[in-house]
């Protein structure tokens, strides 16, 4: 409908048609009308108040007013217009009920390809819940970006080629397994505090990997091996795969040769401990670290983690027209130094999607958690739980579901719907709850309209004719007809809370529909049947985009 006004407003009025459809709002009461157009933006070009503006055009529009409108009037400085809701129902539900899983696709990335990094798990434990906040987001870009038509590639970069690994090697025996590795990282690590001339081991394991050193180079990839598919195991649970996994000491070669096209700028040079560090001065770093330098290499000539993640960075950009890295805020000074070197050897930067920590609801408040000190909570014990708490919540209720999804939707959901910039505070109470702002209260709602479809014994109408209107219905078809909007806008704005946020309102909104439109026992059994199953489609969708499996019965 934003489409119909929009061209209707650019032909009759003169007005860009972008700037129209993008300024298009809905009224916070729908008695002012269904959308609304703030003249605001035309007060310049046409030297009239915003309230001049939509009376006039209300006047000048009103007799030439398409099917689809009923009417238009002036309401301080919008411009408000009234649907038909009998065409509006009939061509949403319909158009729905036509184009299926694609509705919404606004096919952006036709013929393109995008490449998107993300996880990145360092190799050397189970990955805590903290950290899967990157591959919930992650995974959900990448699935918005192949719905609009994107030729998608998943990239996992493993940091095999460093010290957390080398103290790994170090203290492994060689027969550890996956569960093994988190337990051994923090003992070594309490033994460098006691004992800082074990350091120089670890040191000496990296210079014998970065010389190719067989042997050493073997002990390195068993361990990275144990972590890797350990994690991937995890990972998989929860739905996320991988089209590549690509070793950081793949790129020791070529960090040898960003090292040479830096000394050519002339800015990179040796400091006092000998190291190699580039000047990134000009770049707005000033304000944000005393000496805006860049440590690319140590002394012994052995290269550091940014030398090799710039060479990586440089051959990603080589292979896809989008690049998208999503990166933890605690990287954020991290990659602007990433980026002004990019700057400096002349190449463009990867769009990155930053996201806040996971903080665990407990009896004494919000926890973050370390690694380093074994404070955390493992991801597969978080997912375990979730399982569990799900199977107790279904027994409960004395119903029906697949706790394993329950779960799994669950932890998605409460992930998700924050802006990735915020801080979340996780709580299995509201994560689990059936009826509130969570995962299974979404797939609930979903298992509800399925429930609907079976006890109809029969099939969903290809096309519907509005027989008669109940007002949530027609709110209903309303909230399914935002849903390209809010597809477009996830990937324009990389933010996965904006589609888990419409998955929750819509969930609402049907909610009342079923509790005020009768659909079995109806005259309008056939077109209320068509509007559970536009809702159904659209849900599925929506959901499926967020990684989250819906049921049949719950």
């Amino acid at each position: 409908m934003k489409e119909v006004i929009a061209n209707f407003l650019a032909k009759h009025a003169n007005i860009d048609k972008d700037k129209i459809f993008n300024s298009i709002e809905i009224p916070p009461d729908s008695s002012l009308g269904d959308y609304a157009f703030p003249c605001f933006i035309l007060a310049r070009e046409m030297k009239k108040s915003p309230v001049d503006i939509a009376t006039l055009l209300s006047s000048e529009l009103a007799k030439k007013l398409p099917k689809e409108i009923s009417g238009v009037t002036p309401n301080g400085p919008y411009l408000n217009f009234f649907v038909d809701k009998r065409i509006f129902l009939e061509n949403t539900i319909n158009q729905i009920l036509k184009e299926k899983e694609k509705f919404g696709c606004c096919k952006l990335g036709k013929a393109k390809k995008a490449l998107v990094e993300h996880t990145s798990l360092n190799p050397n434990s189970d990955p805590h819940v903290g950290r899967i906040r990157n591959s919930l987001i992650g995974d959900c870009l990448s699935r918005i970006m192949r719905f609009h038509g994107f030729n998608v590639e998943t990239h996992f970069y493993i940091n095999d080629v460093s010290k957390q690994v080398a103290m790994l090697v170090l203290k492994c025996k060689g027969n550890e397994k996956f569960h093994d590795l988190l337990k051994r990282y923090v003992e070594i690590t309490k033994e460098l505090e006691k004992k800082p001339e074990l350091e120089r081991e670890v040191f000496a394991l990296l210079e014998k990997f970065e010389k190719n050193e067989k042997a050493t180079r073997e002990k390195f990839r068993k361990i990275v091996k144990i972590a890797i598919d350990g994690q991937r195991k995890i990972l998989e649970e929860l739905g996320i795969k991988f089209d590549k996994f690509d070793y950081e000491s793949d790129y020791i070669a070529e960090s040898g040769e960003i090292l040479k096209s830096l000394e050519k700028t002339g800015r990179l040079f040796t400091d006092e401990e000998g190291r190699k560090v580039l000047d990134e001065k000009g770049f707005g770093l000033e304000q944000k670290m005393k000496s805006p330098v860049f440590v690319l290499a140590r002394s012994d000539g052995t290269g550091l983690y940014p030398l090799r993640d710039i060479a990586y960075t440089i051959e990603k950009l080589g292979k896809a027209e989008k690049n998208i890295l999503v990166l933890g805020e605690d990287q954020k000074l991290y990659f602007e130094q990433v980026k002004a070197a990019l700057k400096i050897l002349k190449h463009n930067a990867p769009e990155i999607v930053h996201y806040s920590y996971v903080l665990i609801q407990t009896k004494e408040g919000p926890a973050k958690m370390s690694t380093r000190k074994g404070e955390l909570v493992l991801m597969s014990d978080f997912m375990k739980e979730a399982r569990e708490k799900a199977e107790k919540e279904i027994k409960k209720r004395k119903t029906k579901g697949n706790a394993e999804k329950i779960g799994n939707g669950a932890i998605k959901f409460a992930m998700l719907r924050n802006d990735p910039n915020k801080n979340i505070v996780f709580d299995w109470d509201t994560a689990l709850n059936f009826e509130g702002e969570s995962g299974p209260y979404l797939q609930y709602s979903y298992a509800r309209a399925s429930s609907i479809m079976r006890k109809a014994k029969a099939k969903a109408p290809a096309k519907i004719k509005v027989v008669s209107l109940c007002e949530k219905e027609v709110e209903l078809a309303k909230k399914l007809a935002e849903f390209p909007e809010v597809a477009e806008q996830v990937y324009a704005k990389m933010d996965p809370s904006l589609l888990a946020n419409y998955s929750f309102q819509l969930s609402q909104v049907f909610n009342e529909f079923y509790h005020t439109c009768p659909v079995l026992e109806s005259m309008e059994k056939e077109q209320r049947l068509g509007v559970v199953k536009a809702f159904m489609t659209v849900q599925k969708l929506a959901l499926s985009l967020l990684g989250i499996e819906t049921m049949q019965e719950m």
